[in-house]
Parts: structure tokens; sequence; C-alpha cells
């Protein structure tokens, strides 16, 4: 009969999507509870150990020896004895197995059920641990307004990006407003009425945070009752400050050019001050998970030394790279503001865990739509333990790959440029690479000259000789394929080695 009963918890258990377990009690000679046995388990939510109804017919004081005579331990004891169900909030598990992390955190309940216990469980350390980290990498904080309570809620990236211990907690909404600057109030203002109409709000207000001002971008909306009426809201801030100050630095630039005539000196140093805002070109090699990258930059010689094309090189989380090459239409100060929309979007969006080339490529377009830019570009991401590259492309001249002495062009999928249509897609294909591999993104001016035609050629035979003969610098001798760049057309390119 007792084995019947399990057999129908655990049905029951096998379809619920979380962790449970049914534990029935040992007892020892004089009927006291030494131990529980595992009578049944979910199998779709798994242990630390991976292990699923694997676990059936065991006791717990082998399957987790740390956890005898610790506040878990207590509790089961406690609840089987009295009935009175209990909750471990942060339960904390240690475990010295070799490749299992070491010390893990549970939220626990435990029911008297059956003649026995029901416990379930739900890790809180990894997706604490996730919401931490996107909050720090992209400067993000969440909070959330209860217009019933009046409770406000903030995670802990709000606390960072304002400055504020977390022993105060949230700023109240009058706090708020005299942070805000008053010529922004505004805006909040209107914020607040596009709420009250059902649409999302998305604005940019400036606050005083210390002893600086920071413009914090506000994505918020309500959640309603029946009757239509506003009862919380939600609200994702993040901390903007260096694109706007960045933004600004341009238009200072910008208008510095245009109002005074420039000497060729103040013309040379205005351009680098630029040049490095917008994208440092690093003179070293730049090191990536399982490849070395280095970036070359070439501005037109007609142009004021700065254009629209543009690279980007980062580590991604989960051990991944992305490698990324463009070029906005034109030359000058305004390719270069539109090079920094474009560059600045990618690295905002590869902040908050996008990461496939396709659809950032499809976010670049309709960014380039709404601005009324066009260009091309190349992004791809590369994968070191399966030896892959995802790429997709819009517009833009397909990378070249150079393996023992032969440089080829990986195939081309379709992509239209980048600001011709809103609703284009751009297919993502995948290339195996080898160690030792020589990948080369670049824009068009190393290859097209006027009247010249195309010397993709030269640029192929200059790959393969440095793939057969690579010696002790091949990326640096690849930054030297700029001395083939057209001087009517800026030049960009990433030289990437695959590495073991």
């Amino acid at each position: 009969m007792a084995e019947d009963l399990a057999e129908l918890v655990q049905e029951v258990l096998s379809s619920i999507p979380a962790g449970c377990t049914w534990l029935l009690p040992v007892t020892g000679p004089g009927g006291e509870v030494v131990d529980f046995t595992v009578a049944a388990t979910s199998d779709r939510v798994q242990d630390v150990q991976h292990r699923g109804t694997s676990r059936r017919h065991a006791r717990l004081a082998e399957l987790y020896p740390t956890m005898v005579g610790g506040p878990l331990w207590n509790l089961y004891h406690r609840v089987f004895a009295d009935g009175v169900p209990g909750e471990l909030t942060d339960f904390v598990y240690e475990d010295h197995t070799a490749g299992v992390v070491a010390e893990s955190h549970f939220v626990v309940s435990v029911h008297r059920v059956l003649g026995g216990l029901m416990v379930w469980w739900q890790r809180s350390d990894e997706t604490r641990r996730r919401m931490e980290r996107t909050e720090l990498l992209g400067s993000l904080g969440w909070v959330e307004y209860d217009l019933v309570t009046g409770r406000t809620d903030w995670s802990p990236g709000m606390y960072r990006i304002y400055e504020r211990d977390p022993a105060l907690g949230p700023m109240s909404r009058t706090e708020q407003a005299a942070a805000m600057l008053a010529e922004d109030r505004g805006i909040a203002e209107t914020a607040w009425q596009t709420l009250d109409t059902g649409a999302t709000s998305d604005v940019t207000v400036r606050f005083r945070v210390g002893t600086g001002v920071r413009h914090m971008r506000i994505l918020s909306d309500a959640a309603r009752d029946a009757a239509g009426a506003p009862v919380k809201i939600y609200a994702v801030v993040q901390d903007v400050t260096a694109r706007e100050d960045s933004r600004s630095a341009i238009q200072r630039l910008a208008d510095t050019l245009r109002t005074r005539e420039m000497t060729a000196l103040a013309e040379h140093r205005l351009a680098g001050q630029l040049q490095q805002l917008i994208q440092p070109v690093p003179a070293e090699p730049i090191s990536l998970p399982g490849l070395e990258a280095v970036v070359g930059y070439l501005p037109a010689e007609k142009a004021v030394r700065v254009g629209g094309d543009w690279y980007h090189a980062q580590t991604l989380p989960g051990g991944h790279a992305l490698l990324a090459v463009g070029d906005v239409a034109g030359h000058g100060l305004e390719a270069a503001n539109g090079m920094a929309h474009l560059r600045f979007a990618l690295i905002a969006w590869l902040s908050i865990g996008i990461h496939d080339p396709g659809t950032l490529l499809g976010h670049m377009n309709r960014l380039c739509v709404q601005l009324g830019l066009t260009g091309t570009a190349v992004v791809g991401r590369h994968d070191p333990v399966a030896g892959r590259l995802s790429w997709a492309r819009a517009g833009h001249i397909p990378p070249l790959l150079a393996r023992a002495g032969t440089a080829t062009e990986l195939p081309l999928p379709p992509g239209l440029l980048l600001g011709a249509d809103a609703d284009a897609r751009f297919p993502v294909v995948e290339v195996p690479l080898e160690e030792a591999d020589l990948v080369l993104l670049y824009t068009d001016g190393l290859v097209e000259r006027r009247g010249a035609g195309s010397r993709r050629a030269d640029v192929e035979r200059h790959l393969s000789a440095v793939s057969a003969n690579p010696g002790t610098d091949p990326l640096v001798r690849l930054r030297g394929l700029l001395h083939l760049a057209n001087p009517d057309d800026d030049t960009c390119l990433l030289a990437v080695r695959v590495r073991s």
C-alpha cells in the first residue's frame, strides 16, 4: 500500500515544473526519526549535482551529508513532529564535491503531508546573480511603485546609480522631485500624462546625484485594475550620462568646426579628440575568448580626419566574443555623428543581453530608419568551444577567411542596406573556424578606389601570404593593409586570429 502511494505521489510530482520532493521518515530502534528517504521527487528541476528521480529511495544523510544537523535538517524534524509548516527564505547549502558550486542559496518550504514531508525549493542565488550582473553591466536598476499602498521597491542597481545607502530605503517621490533639475520637471509631468493614456513612457531626465548631474533614461508602464485605474507603476532606469556627455561633446566639437576657421594643427587636434571620444583605436592587440584581434582605421584625406566607418570587439558573458564593422554613408562630422549613434546603441543592446547578430542588425536597421541614416554593417559572434563564427550582414562586403595560405570570402548571406527597409531581416550563418585561421572584417575603402577598380585581389594575396607564413606578428602585418586604402574614402579593418 505504501509503495502504491509513493508511485501515485511520484506521478503527480513528475508533472510539476518545480523543485518538489516527498520525504518519508526513517526511525531508529526507539521509534525516533533519524533520517528521511526520498519517496518521490520531481525530475524537471534537479538538485545541485544534477540528480532527479535517481534520488528515490536514498536517504538524505547519504545524498546531502553537509545538511545533517543544520537548519534545514532541524526544520524537517520540527515540522514532522508538530505538523506546523515552516520555511527558510535563505537556506545555504554547502557542497565539497568537485565540479559542484560550493555554496548555493535556496528558498525552501516544508509541509507535513500523507505521513511524510512535502518539500518545495527554489534556487535564489543564480537568479539574483544574473540580475545583479545585468544591472551592473548596463548601469540599470528597476523600481516598482504601489499606488494603492504607497510602497516603493528598488533593486540593488537603483541604489548604485543614485549613490544611495540601501539602509535608507528607496527615495520617496518628494525626494526624487527635489533631486530632479527644475527645467526637466515638465518632462516628468509629460511621462505621467503618457502613462495615464495607457501608453509606455520613455524619457530621459536629469537628477542631481552626489556633487554632479546624471542623465537617467526611465522606461515605465502601469498595471491596472479591472476598471482601468492604475495600481502599480513598473520602471526600468538606466544611467545614460556617458552617452549624453558624448553626444554633447560631439555637438560642441561640431560647433567649433562650423563657427571658426581651423588651422591644420587645430583641425588635427580636434579630429583626434573626436576619434578617441567615439571609438579609440588601440595600438596593441585585443585579447578575446579564443581570439586575438587588431584594429586599423584611416580616414579619407579630404575628410575632417573622422568619418562614418566603425568597429566593435568585446567579450560577451558565457565566453563568446562579439566582432563588428560598419560604414555610415558620408564623411566628416555628420557621418561620425551617425556612426556614434550606431556604435553606442550596439554597446547598449549588448549590455542587456542581446547577442544574436541578426537581431542586433535588425535593431540597428530600425534605428537608422528613425534617424534617416543609411549604412552597412557586419556582425559576428565567435564561440571558442564550438569553434564556430555566427555572422550576419546588412549590405556589407563579407569578411575574408585565410587558412593555410588560401584566402576566400565567407559565404554571402542576404541582408539589405541599413536604413533601407524597417522590416528587413538579417539571416545568420555559421562558419567553422580552426586554430591559426585569420579572419578580416573591413570596410570598402580598403578595396575600392575611384578609377582603379577593385583591389580585393591584392588584399586576398596579402592575406594568403600572411596565413602561409604567419611568423611572430601576423596581425600587425595585416594592419599594414591600410597602405592600400583609398585616399577618398574612410577605411576600417578588424583582423582576427583564432588561437587555442
